[in-house]
């Protein structure tokens, strides 16, 4: 991965943070664990992680939802010049790393 790759994907990661913070309605904590970004800059995926996990469907509804007010805020708060189409979805690592420390403690 480049620098320039590393650099917007780690902004968009923190932009998102600040969006959902934002936008979210408080019955879940919704937190974003990483962006993934295309080689071409064109696309990323935002990863998500949400306390409790009951909420999880739900969150993940809201977030798909948000998507173009998502490249809206992109928009108004970076210096992007090609804004890259976002998804969005549940980080599966995350919980399995999770669930992998929870059984190594017993």
């Amino acid at each position: 991965m480049s620098r320039r790759e590393v650099q917007v994907s780690e902004t968009l990661a923190h932009l998102a943070a600040d969006f959902l913070a934002r936008e979210s309605n408080r019955e879940s904590l919704i937190t974003v664990t990483r962006a993934s970004l295309s080689p071409d800059l064109k696309h990323v995926t935002v990863f998500i992680s949400v306390i409790p996990e009951k909420f999880e469907a739900t969150a993940l509804a809201f977030v798909k939802r948000q998507q173009k007010e998502f490249r809206a805020y992109i928009r108004a708060h970076s210096r992007l010049g090609l804004l890259p189409s976002v998804d969005f979805e549940v980080d599966y690592g995350e919980k399995n790393r999770q669930r992998i420390d929870d059984l190594t403690r017993k």
